[in-house]
């Protein structure tokens, strides 16, 4: 059981700021203060969110973080205001990439491949996007589709040997892939993914990208575990972030409830999971599962909590079919051939 299982009991939670841990005190809890010194972690989209938590808590570790951005002015002032509070951290170096153009990614992860001498420890796919009305990304993918996987799929792909070659028994490399429970709006839509064959809508489109995380985290456990490159996905938990931007204030109203308000975490403690799964001694030599509050998840509607605590899985987050061709499918959308 999770040393963090108490803390997130239903009869528990109260809010923001409350005894769930913060992505901090996992590291802290891990012992692993000053500890990572000669590690190299990848993360996108640090410069708002929980991608600001995720690199503030992998700083103190002492670790060269490289955090991915769109807007390099927008990075460095998270990055000033970081090492202002941590002076004793390690390193962060920003990379400019954005998730919905294969050509920046390219430039992007070969700028992080010189940069860090073709080591990497832990890829954190942190970055998305949420509930947009319909737009096509620079390639023509459907926005979600091709920023929240298309795009992670393609940085993988390319710092791929550089996890391999930094992987050992005693620190094995990891990718980390941020779902959510939106999941849950939908399946992958293997024979139309952008939404060619029929209406779109932004939650079934939201549900195809955050099932397709968890199924790219599970294909890389399955085929990569036994190289030590372990992979997991996640739910960071009910947040007030900007990745609500483009929701109907209305729909906001549907959740200010007394149990919604107790769910709803900080972005210090949604970071949490995330960091968990990258560095935790529990998550070491394994993956292939979906996460949420530190723990593992079971079937969504079995555990007995009520339904806005319920962080658990839809029936196709584990599809091994499903996860086999979306992953040849998703070579084919980037133009790689994968070596087997």
């Amino acid at each position: 059981m999770s040393r963090y299982a108490e803390s997130h009991k239903s009869s528990n939670l109260a809010g923001p700021g409350d005894a769930r841990p913060t992505a901090l005190q996992i590291i802290r809890d891990e012992n692993l203060v000053g500890k990572l010194n000669d590690k190299i972690f990848l993360v996108t989209g640090v410069s708002s969110g929980i991608g600001i938590e995720t690199l503030r808590a992998l700083y103190v570790t002492g670790a060269h973080i490289y955090g991915t951005v769109r807007n390099i002015e927008k990075g460095q002032k998270v990055v000033d205001e970081i090492v202002a509070k941590e002076p004793q951290g390690g390193k962060i170096t920003l990379i400019k990439m954005e998730l919905d153009s294969l050509e920046s990614i390219k430039e992007g992860a070969k700028d992080f491949l010189q940069k860090s001498g073709g080591k990497l420890n832990v890829l954190i796919n942190n970055a998305g996007i949420m509930a947009v009305p319909f737009s096509k990304t620079k390639d023509g993918f459907e926005s979600q589709f091709g920023t929240n996987h298309v795009g992670h799929f393609l940085l993988f792909q390319l710092v791929k040997d550089a996890l391999l070659s930094s992987a050992t028994s005693e620190f094995p490399s990891r990718v980390v892939s941020v779902s959510s429970i939106g999941h849950r709006f939908g399946s992958v839509r293997l024979d139309d993914f952008n939404f060619e064959k029929s209406d779109y809508s932004e939650w079934t489109s939201y549900g195809q990208a955050k099932t397709a995380n968890i199924w790219f985290a599970n294909y890389i456990e399955r085929h990569y575990g036994s190289r030590h490159l372990h992979a997991a996905s996640l739910h960071p938990g009910g947040i007030w972030t900007n990745l609500g931007t483009h929701l109907d204030p209305e729909l906001w109203k549907a959740y200010d409830t007394p149990e919604y308000r107790a769910y709803f975490k900080s972005a210090e403690q949604g970071a949490a999971t995330q960091v968990y799964a990258a560095v935790s001694e529990e998550w070491k030599d394994k993956g292939g599962k979906y996460l949420s509050n530190c723990a593992v998840q079971e079937p969504y509607g079995t555990t007995g909590v009520h339904p806005s605590h319920d962080d658990g899985f839809e029936k196709w987050a584990y599809d091994v079919e499903g996860e086999e061709r979306l992953w040849e499918e998703s070579l084919e959308l980037v133009g790689l051939v994968e070596e087997k």
